[in-house]
């Protein structure tokens, strides 16, 4: 299999997180790919994803499967489904609360495009106030309902903290550990995994 990645993506970066996790890497080939907004991709849209968003997985015979959420789906049920359980109501609490993470890491994304990539004479600050805002409200909850990290590790959680080192690394000046000390205490352990350390963008090359 072939992973089109880059390290500073979240999105990727959960990818190889739960790879490691379930002991698939050593089954993926990483690519370095380029994409970013305003820039075409050619090649990548025509032969891997016409979205030009990464990450996309090449399976060995080819087919591409993206985004990360059907990614790690399609990885957790080749391990026997470790991450994501198979039915009942854990199953959607996994997948909602993951699919909370998703769209603050969205959020945190289109901050970044915003203030980094736009001119910044177009920039919108109350846009950017109402994504960072979604975020707060995201963090707020883990960090309300502790029981959603402390459960046995699935999905939802490494999505989480994906989350939270791409903030570390993209937005340091924004301490989010001042107002969510429980959330921060549990970052810090999952943060010493295997699969976080080898894949900590801050340490890629």
């Amino acid at each position: 299999m072939k992973l089109m990645y880059a390290p500073p993506s979240p999105f990727a970066r959960k990818v190889r997180v739960v790879a490691i996790e379930l002991g698939l890497d050593d089954e993926i080939e990483l690519v370095l790919t380029e994409v970013a907004p305003g820039k075409a991709n050619e090649e990548y849209s025509k032969n891997c994803n016409p979205l030009r968003k990464i990450p996309t997985l090449l399976t060995d015979d080819g087919t591409a499967i993206y985004d990360s959420t059907v990614i790690c789906e399609y990885l957790d049920a080749r391990a026997g489904g470790e991450f994501i359980p198979a039915s009942g109501d854990d199953r959607w609490r996994v997948l909602t609360h993951h699919t909370l993470t998703q769209g603050m890491t969205e959020a945190a994304l289109l901050i970044r495009y915003e203030t980094f990539l736009r001119p910044e004479e177009s920039r919108w600050p109350t846009w950017v106030d109402d994504q960072w805002d979604k975020i707060w409200s995201g963090l707020k909850f883990f960090e309300d309902n502790p029981q959603s990290v402390e459960e046995p590790l699935n999905l939802a959680q490494l999505g989480l903290g994906c989350l939270l080192g791409y903030l570390e690394f993209r937005f340091a000046d924004v301490d989010w550990r001042a107002d969510l000390p429980n959330l921060a205490t549990w970052y810090d352990v999952l943060a010493d995994r295997e699969s976080f350390l080898k894949t900590d963008p801050a340490a890629a090359p």
